[in-house]
């Protein structure tokens, strides 16, 4: 499934070591040397580093081993941003923020300090105002040392996007994701160490640098098993800690999106729903049944042939990907709705324009360019790092027809073959057991449909000494503050601002 339109990021368009290794303990040379702080404006078109400057944060890098297991082998550097608390008087310490992906995360700083709703709402502003606010790139993203493997953005959408609904589709997926693993090749030094156990190894060098005993952490999505994986490996470091749109720690890696068909399946019956109170204004239906049957003609046209969508064309592998779902806002819907309406036109041969949105999706998927920024390889390197996948390609064919009458749409996207089942490297030491019991409050919508319900009660198990907030009949992917209920909202601040947890699990709903 693909990360750039679903990115594990909450309101975005995916060797042996020594024991003190495994315990999380990496040896250390010597002390990290304080960060060298400096403006954040890389140059005129620097639109991350003008927003951080704007709230008053300052960007600095640190250099750290490739490989922490050996503290004086190659090193790389990994981009940091900090905005100093404003109540200087009731300064609560540091907040890392990890805004999820994985991706880069310096932008955290600027959602703290300027994306907050106002304080008549939620008096969440407070949180940025006695933290010092630290937003870190993990290696390889953003601005920290890159790691590019020349792969062109079509061709890895083309492979991450598009499901492999018969055995001519999943033919092309397994030769897409095996050449895109070859491009990979000359970075086998590298490779294994892209790891989410050394992205965490890294905060704690950011934590050392910036002088503090312990590091309070906020995370959604990729960042809540960042952050889960950070308190198993250096348990006494972290302090208060909040896991948002959490992922089941068990399953982080090549086959992270595995269990997502039925969650997508529920978070598309409730757009229909939604829809179907609409059917005045997109005409596609007027209840959710004759919704879906609408998706369903779609599925079985393009089947039949590839509908045309403007100058594209949209076949049966690419239907499922353009059927995601993210956010239930009405915007979101809204939006999700004009294209639905596009691809049924044309799923009935009428001319069909493509929303703006949808045009630049699949014009990205003709793309030959070659887009570092948006970090696939990187992404991929580090889930190929995470957990080693099945090698044998006919295992997922497998998967998806055994799947198939339980999953008939989105099962083959979300459990085809990706390119770390023929990565040039293997992952450099076991992934991490989550098992700590450090308080965290772990928040989820009931209906997340990138996170699903039983990876959060995951977490929530693997941490024993957590609390959960659920947010009930939502269907969305990030809610700390990106839904705006003040019943979570408020809970979390209370969490950060004054380190309470609630006395069992609650249950939020909105207004």
């Amino acid at each position: 499934m693909v990360w750039f339109v679903r990115a594990f990021r909450p309101g975005r368009v995916g060797a042996s070591v020594v024991v003190a290794v495994l315990a999380g303990a990496a040896p250390v040379a010597a002390a990290p040397r304080p960060i060298a702080w400096h403006d954040c404006r890389a140059g005129p078109d620097d639109e991350t580093g003008a927003q951080l400057a704007a709230v008053g944060a300052r960007c600095g890098e640190l250099s750290v081993p490739l490989d922490h297991a050996r503290p004086d082998g190659p090193r790389i550097t990994v981009a940091v941003a900090r905005r100093p608390a404003t109540d200087t008087a009731r300064r609560l310490g540091t907040l890392v923020v990890n805004t999820g992906g994985p991706g880069p995360s310096r932008d955290g700083v600027v959602l703290m300090a300027a994306g907050l709703p106002p304080a008549a709402e939620h008096g969440a502003p407070a949180v940025a105002a006695r933290y010092d606010l630290v937003g870190i790139d993990p290696r390889f993203f953003g601005a920290s040392t890159p790691l590019t493997c020349g792969w062109p953005t079509g061709l890895y959408l083309r492979h991450a996007q598009l499901a492999s609904p018969d055995r001519a589709a999943f033919a092309r997926s397994t030769a897409t994701a095996r050449d895109l693993a070859s491009r990979c090749a000359g970075h086998r030094d590298v490779l294994p160490h892209a790891s989410t156990r050394e992205i965490a190894r890294d905060m704690d060098a950011v934590r050392a640098a910036l002088g503090e005993r312990t590091i309070s952490y906020l995370g959604w999505s990729y960042g809540s098993y960042l952050g889960a994986v950070y308190a198993q490996m250096f348990p006494g470091r972290v302090g208060r800690l909040v896991l948002d749109s959490a992922l089941d720690p068990g399953a982080y890696g090549p086959s992270v999106t595995r269990e997502t068909a039925p969650a997508d399946a529920a978070a598309l019956r409730d757009w229909a729903a939604w829809a179907a109170r609409r059917d005045d204004r997109y005409a596609l239906g007027t209840t959710p049944a004759r919704v879906l049957s609408v998706i369903d003609r779609i599925d079985r046209a393009a089947a039949r042939r590839p509908l045309q969508v403007g100058r594209h064309r949209v076949d049966a592998a690419t239907v499922p990907g353009l059927l995601l779902t993210v956010a239930d806002t009405d915007a979101a819907y809204a939006e999700f709705s004009a294209q639905v309406r596009v691809l049924a036109d044309a799923a009935r041969g009428a001319p069909a324009a493509p929303t703006p949105d949808l045009e630049a999706k699949l014009s990205l998927y003709e793309s030959d360019e070659v887009m570092p920024a948006f970090g696939f390889a990187a992404l991929t390197a580090n889930q190929c790092a995470d957990r080693a996948a099945p090698p044998d390609p006919a295992a997922y064919y497998r998967d998806i027809r055994r799947h198939r009458a339980a999953e008939p749409l989105y099962g083959p996207l979300a459990r085809d073959i990706t390119p770390c089942a023929f990565w040039p490297s293997r992952p450099a030491e076991p992934p991490t057991r989550v098992t700590t019991g450090r308080p965290a409050l772990i928040v989820g919508a009931e209906g997340d449909p990138v996170a699903p319900r039983p990876g959060q009660l995951a977490l929530r198990r693997a941490m024993p000494g957590s609390r959960m907030i659920t947010l009930a009949h939502a269907f969305r992917h990030g809610v700390y503050l990106f839904d705006g209920t003040p019943c979570v909202d408020d809970a979390v601040n209370a969490h950060l601002l004054g380190g309470s947890l609630p006395r069992t699990d609650i249950t939020c709903t909105r207004p």
